[in-house]
């Protein structure tokens, strides 16, 4: 199959896609909403008043969920009324939930004719002020009136408290009516929006650059896609008709749709996306997942974007052999497993005790022509299991990448490279089988000690999470599982450090990766928070590292506390002053759940920094997994910085290009690279600061890169 036969088929399967979506996507399409409809029309007229308030009630939240917003809080505000004549018959928690949806349809109404019609760059950030006050008030005044007499009516302990208590303190704020107008017991404390230390803010000027798309989940990817050396973005969203785009840096602060000439007409949809160099040509191709929470609905495929080196992609996917079976997914992570010097794909499926599908995930070996092969259950890696991130990462320093696999709903999987073609899952044994219901995780070395650790982040309980996260800013226990941070020895050792480095709230992370804003050489990183329902307006959250020590809550000091639901985050330097810029993809899972994205602009800290491209010859071409030392001394003091070459997290996609803050340091007294697959090092010495340098495997030499170049 020729490669535009392969992208001709794959335009005609997402059509189809497209067109089963009403009858199958439980999120996006309108039979749970003909359905409901359907069934409030079967009533009589004597219906029991009891069985009418229910189906009004379950029509007025599938109108919701289509963003039928009017006639979503006409249909619940008709059960609310019913409430009366029901006293004695429906049980209270039932009624007072009814009257809790209807809070949140109000504040929803709120939202889309005030973030949405009104978007600017202080929407949605808590604590919300400005630009971010409501011009159109009457959603959040409603909604205030129905929290406020919940809150009164519920106990203080309370799921359905802590929600009203949470969401009234919001829409107070969204009128400008916080914290006055809203009663002192029922007041979110002000010192909480208190920052742990003084940090900057990073003003979002996504409207301002035309990056501020409105749609649903997806992903980001921040990378040079058409050779430049600027870096672009590619945005995607799980929406089955919209199709992903391709925003070029036109290297002056601006971008450029450019999604047409990039040839991703028709190519709807995406939830996830990972890129690298697949078949070593020089330039960043794309994997484009797509189906997950979708369960036996979401066999949708997966689209394998070949890049020509100019930002033209063109789909091979079937022609490549990654198309002939089709599973939920949001997760794929690319790794030279077997060190032959190509890359290989894993890519992870969603299945439960609930599905009748089986859907193991695939490993797929790259026979490197271009083809892969599949090769999951002869490697022992053929995992079943609701599986939301996957990541490599050679924690045992044997020079073969090592995989973990994040599970909800079950154990965690770390599958030790046998440097055969074959993996064991190690675990229990080495202490990362938690959280039980996991979601984005990381290598990285936080503590620059050259041994990768690992974070796993928990999304458990999300059934009301909103409440236990209001807790847990409220200094309160919310008795949920946290997200673990485990230090690796090198040798295969880990620990959990997240409460002694003070990760210690409750976030519900989807959409996280991890960068260097200051430029001090420590890691920090960046939670997109969330899940499925409207209640769950709940803050992004970013955390610096304190010289690796510790983690200092930097959220609403550096206006990171966005509202709406967080997916894919990339840190990159957008504008090439040396500094790290923040993208986030925003938006939710339900058609009327749509958000716009974010561009946090990094105000700079007058460090330094160095910006490493390396290509492999022997090693693939993208260079993942490569590491990299960076020595420096700080007047006497000397210390080293580590990175392993990658795009970051499981959800969101840094570029490959590494960009490391040196601190006040403005030269760098050793940079040791070092190449796995041909298992040489690199040493280069006395390199000045504030450049980016291309590192070509092999060669003796750094070659100075000016972005203008090219």
């Amino acid at each position: 199959m020729t490669a535009e036969e392969s992208h001709q088929r794959m335009l005609a399967l997402l059509r189809d896609v497209e067109r089963r979506t009403d009858e199958e996507n439980l999120y996006l399409g309108d039979r749970p909403l003909r359905e409901a409809r359907a069934a409030l029309e079967a009533l009589g007229a004597d219906a029991d008043p009891l069985e009418r308030c229910r189906r009004l009630r379950d029509l007025g939240l599938a109108e919701l969920n289509l963003a039928n917003e009017e006639e979503a809080i006409a249909r619940l505000g008709e059960a609310e009324a019913l409430l009366p004549r029901l006293a004695g018959r429906m049980p209270e928690a039932e009624a007072q939930e009814i009257r809790f949806r209807l809070g949140v349809a109000w504040l929803r109404r709120g939202e889309s004719q005030n973030c949405a019609l009104r978007h600017n760059a202080e929407s949605c950030i808590l604590p919300i002020r400005g630009g971010g006050v409501h011009i159109e008030q009457e959603g959040s005044r409603q909604a205030m009136r129905r929290f406020l007499a919940l809150a009164a009516a519920t106990p203080l302990d309370s799921s359905l408290h802590l929600k009203s208590v949470w969401l009234l303190n919001i829409a107070a704020m969204t009128v400008g009516e916080y914290p006055a107008g809203v009663p002192e017991a029922l007041r979110i404390p002000l010192e909480i929006f208190a920052s742990g230390e003084d940090f900057p803010r990073f003003a979002n000027v996504a409207p301002d650059l035309g990056l501020a798309a409105f749609n649903l989940f997806g992903s980001a990817i921040a990378d040079d896609f058409d050779g430049d050396g600027w870096i672009d973005l590619f945005v995607s969203t799980s929406n089955t008709s919209e199709a992903a785009r391709l925003y070029r840096n036109d290297r002056d602060g601006t971008f450029t749709d450019v999604s047409e000439a990039a040839n991703l007409t028709g190519l709807f949809g995406g939830l996830n996306s990972v890129q690298a160099d697949y078949d070593n040509d020089g330039d960043v191709d794309v994997l484009v997942v797509r189906g997950a929470w979708l369960r036996g609905a979401g066999r949708h495929p997966k689209s394998l974007l070949q890049n020509d080196g100019h930002g033209r992609f063109t789909d091979v996917t079937f022609a490549a052999g990654l198309g002939e079976r089709h599973f939920p997914t949001q997760t794929a992570a690319w790794a030279d497993y077997d060190n032959d010097g190509d890359l290989d794909l894993y890519v992870g499926h969603e299945q439960d005790g609930r599905d009748v599908v089986d859907a193991p995930c695939q490993l797929f070996r790259n026979e490197g022509d271009g083809t892969f092969s599949e090769v999951a259950a002869e490697a022992g890696v053929e995992t079943r299991a609701f599986v939301k991130g996957v990541v490599w990462g050679d924690y045992d320093g044997d020079r073969f990448p090592d995989l973990y696999v994040s599970v909800n709903g079950g154990p965690n999987r770390l599958y030790r490279n046998n440097r055969d073609g074959t993996f064991t899952d190690v675990a229990r044994e080495a202490g990362v089988a938690l959280p039980m219901d996991s979601f984005p995780v990381w290598f990285w070395d936080f503590d620059n000690d050259g041994a990768l650790d690992l974070y796993v982040a928990s999304y458990r309980g999300v059934t009301d999470a909103v409440a236990a996260v209001a807790l847990s800013y409220f200094g309160g226990s919310p008795g949920l599982e946290l997200g673990r941070l485990y230090k690796g020895d090198g040798r295969g050792g880990f620990r959990d450090v997240a409460a002694e480095l003070g990760l210690t709230r409750l976030h519900l992370a989807m959409g996280s990766n991890f960068g260097d804003l200051d430029n001090d050489g420590w890691l920090d990183f960046y939670l997109g928070t969330g899940y499925p329902d409207y209640e769950a307006l709940m803050p992004n959250a970013m955390y610096r590292s304190a010289g690796g020590k510790r983690f200092v809550d930097v959220t609403w000091a550096g206006g990171f506390g966005h509202l709406q639901k967080g997916h894919a985050v990339a840190f990159a330097d957008f504008d090439h002053d040396g500094d790290q810029d923040v993208f986030e993809q925003m938006g939710g899972t339900f058609a009327g759940d749509r958000a716009s994205n974010v561009y946090y602009r990094n105000p700079g800290f007058g460090n330094h920094w160095i910006g490493l491209e390396l290509r492999g010859t022997r090693s693939n071409r993208s260079a993942i997994g490569a590491r990299i030392r960076v020595d420096l001394d700080e007047g006497g003091r000397r210390r080293s910085i580590h990175r392993w070459v990658g795009s970051g997290g499981s959800f969101g996609g840094n570029p490959l290009r590494q960009s490391i803050g040196l601190g006040r340091v403005a030269a760098v007294e050793r940079i040791e690279i070092y190449w796995p697959t041909s298992d040489i090092t690199q040493t280069f010495s006395a390199v000045a600061a504030d450049r980016v340098y291309r590192v070509i495997e092999g060669e003796n030499e750094l070659e100075e890169w000016r972005p203008n170049d090219g």
